[in-house]
């Protein structure tokens, strides 16, 4: 999709952090935007900075642990701008803490905002691009979906491990229907994700990614360029990232063994 002037861009978890940099940035391409966010003060301030750059651009407060609000959120979109062309998942919730004090519950919670909001988004949006032949989707995950940094953080992982799943077969049933799908993995990156994280009890040895900070806006146009270019795998911190699911790949076991150890320190 190399035009993106005069599509439509939705993007839920977009009032803030990389959800808001995809906003900005596929408003400086052109395109349309539906801003979708729990927060509805953020809704309307980020489509008002979309539209100071010269994009159309709606706030819809959207639960996307919702049905309904998904189907009020594509009949937004569809009011005020008649199509839908890319669509952006991009939620995250954490929970923290050791595996056995974080309860049922917040596995629940994060599971279904992690993952079953991207089932949810298919349910409303694919028939749309898959009626015109046409778009793009984009779906979140995160380093920590594809290899082990952590065990605090441990139903997050899962959840975007699910997403990386989820992506890949996605994809093997919409590209040959002229519907591109890119999988976004981005490792740390200056958001405000710290709101999000609900504590549980005592911590262990708190570890992330021995990778640099990003900065969000830099992700988002990272994004944009990766729809233009219908590219599938996105990682934003590149060549360091490929090293290691190189060695995870190639050796399995001593790559877990190393974790461990790392982990440990």
């Amino acid at each position: 999709m190399q035009e993106l002037a005069g599509r439509t861009a939705v993007v839920t978890g977009g009032g803030s952090g990389i959800g808001r940099a995809a906003v900005l940035a596929f408003a400086r391409a052109g395109a349309n935007l539906v801003v979708a966010d729990l927060d509805a003060a953020r809704c309307e301030t980020v489509a008002g900075e979309a539209r100071e750059v010269g994009a159309g651009a709606v706030g819809v407060p959207t639960d996307v642990r919702s049905d309904d609000d998904f189907a009020r959120l594509r009949d937004a979109a569809l009011d005020a701008f008649g199509q839908v062309d890319v669509v952006m998942n991009n939620v995250g919730v954490l929970a923290a803490g050791l595996p056995l004090n974080i309860p049922i519950e917040e596995w629940v919670r994060i599971l279904d905002t992690n993952l079953l909001s991207y089932v949810r988004s298919n349910l409303v949006f694919l028939p749309l691009l898959l009626e015109q032949g046409s778009g793009h989707v984009v779906n979140t995950a995160s380093t920590a979906g594809l290899y082990p940094y952590n065990y605090d953080r441990m139903p997050y992982g899962a959840s975007k491990g699910a997403v990386v799943a989820l992506t890949e077969s996605m994809a093997l049933y919409l590209r040959p229907q002229g519907v591109g799908v890119t999988l976004l993995c981005p490792g740390p990156t200056a958001t405000n994700v710290i709101e999000q994280i609900a504590f549980h009890g005592a911590m262990g040895p708190v570890k992330s990614p021995d990778l640099p900070i990003m900065d969000a806006a830099e992700v988002g146009d990272l994004v944009v360029q990766a729809v233009r270019d219908d590219r599938f795998l996105l990682i934003p911190h590149g060549e360091a990232v490929h090293d290691i699911l190189v060695r995870k790949a190639t050796d399995p076991e001593g790559f877990m063994d190393a974790q461990v150890e790392w982990v440990q320190r």
